[in-house]
């Protein structure tokens, strides 16, 4: 995706597309938090199911400030995804400057107990980025 702010990245059959948007409502400059909703789909393109099982961020400001998050699932949810299936989930990230990057990786797990690593690609958090569609793709 050329010229977009946004992420697409496939790994072992399951594409990520990543986006985010810029809250100024959540937002206070004045106190350094500038506050962001990110939009995640992913996609099982493979023709084994796959299950996400945990997640890693890391989150650069454009001061070099870098965070690590690690957790269990997305959202509380550890999503199944079938050959063909999508699953989309928006969280948020407070940061210290106006912009910023996230990237990162889930782990997925087949039913054969196959454990894999799938990349984020990065992403801008950025005040100009185009606003997330909040609606689940189309399959």
């Amino acid at each position: 995706m050329t010229n977009t702010p946004h992420s697409e990245t496939t790994t072992d059959g399951i594409r990520i597309h990543a986006a985010a948007q810029f809250l100024p409502g959540e937002s206070e400059p004045q106190n350094k938090r500038y506050v962001f909703a990110y939009k995640i789909t992913m996609t099982n393109v493979d023709s084994a199911p796959a299950k996400l099982v945990s997640r890693h961020w890391v989150i650069v400001d454009s001061e070099g400030r870098r965070e690590e998050v690690r957790g269990r699932g997305v959202v509380g949810e550890y999503p199944k995804l079938a050959p063909g299936e999508s699953y989309s989930y928006v969280s948020y990230s407070p940061i210290g400057t106006k912009w910023g990057t996230m990237e990162g990786s889930y782990t997925f797990v087949r039913d054969d107990g196959t454990r894999f690593q799938v990349a984020i690609g990065r992403f801008f958090l950025v005040p100009t980025a185009p606003p997330l569609v909040l609606e689940s793709p189309s399959r």
